[in-house]
């Protein structure tokens, strides 16, 4: 068993309020649940209306699907336009 883990740091700009960050980052992680079949949730900054966390999580038998797919990960978060990402980790273990 081979696990991929990804941590994001997003910056939301525009942002005038928690609810609306809360339902950016709701719908990410709901989004990232759904096309890629992986773990996700807000694990930091969470009262911070200009910033967030995002840990994801993938389990697989082999090293190079993961790898695949926490990239297809970061490009699908690139293209969203309500964001910008920071640093981004990711260990595979």
């Amino acid at each position: 068993m081979i696990v991929g883990v990804l941590k994001a740091q997003l910056h939301l700009s525009g942002v005038d309020s928690l609810k609306a960050k809360r339902s950016i980052v709701k719908s990410l992680v709901e989004r990232l649940r759904s096309r890629f079949n992986v773990s996700a949730a807000e694990v930091g900054h969470n009262d911070n209306k200009l910033s967030a966390v995002i840990a994801i999580s993938i389990v697989s038998n082999q090293q190079q699907f993961i790898d695949t797919q926490l990239d297809k990960i970061i490009n699908f978060m690139r293209r969203d336009g309500r964001f910008y990402l920071g640093t981004i980790e990711r260990e595979i273990f």
